[in-house]
């Protein structure tokens, strides 16, 4: 379950990844939590929209949806052709040892912008999650989907139909993810390669 995420480049530089016609508005915080306004991608352009669906069965907001699931629950079926891309430079993840929580940041190997798959109500956003993959499996069963770049633009056309995008919903594959975990006592981060 992805619960916090980051977005720390430049308006610049996300106007340039996802070729924008012009610089996007940013968050205010660089380190995203559930119901802060985050930045998503839809083929109109850019902007803010919080980060959970409300939904009237739960006071939570839905932060992510599983992909396995999406075609057959109610509260998604209908938001499967306004689909998104939330920009991330990475995510934040908690790895259990014994009763102790140990928080891990999750990004590209070589850095960057990245995109999570995500789905829009038209004022919230949900983020798609799948199994992990393999270099980060030791930390939590799941991932927020990560799209491959050759998979960003027909995951946000309504054209076409999401049996057509569905495959896109798998661990990321592309290349190495990397994982930092803080210490215990909260003194910095190294790197984490294994349980």
């Amino acid at each position: 379950m992805c619960s916090r995420f980051e977005m720390a480049a430049p308006a610049a530089d996300i106007a340039r990844r996802f070729s924008l016609a012009a610089a996007p508005p940013l968050p205010n915080t660089p380190e995203l939590r559930p119901t802060d306004l985050a930045l998503v991608i839809q083929p109109e352009g850019s902007r803010l929209l919080g980060w959970g669906l409300a939904v009237p069965w739960d006071a939570k907001p839905l932060i992510n949806a599983r992909a396995e699931t999406l075609a057959q629950k109610p509260t998604f079926r209908p938001l499967l052709d306004t689909r998104c891309l939330v920009p991330a430079t990475a995510y934040f993840e908690w790895r259990k040892a014994g009763k102790a929580k140990l928080k891990n940041r999750i990004a590209l190997s070589e850095g960057g912008v990245f995109a999570f798959a995500g789905l829009t109500d038209g004022e919230r956003f949900t983020i798609v999650t799948c199994l992990p993959a393999p270099a980060i499996a030791h930390i939590h069963e799941r991932m927020p989907v990560i799209l491959d770049r050759r998979a960003e633009a027909p995951w946000i056309d309504p054209g076409v139909p999401f049996a057509e995008v569905s495959g896109f919903l798998v661990p990321y594959q592309a290349e190495s993810l990397k994982a930092e975990e803080e210490t215990p006592a909260g003194q910095g981060r190294f790197p984490f390669n294994g349980p």
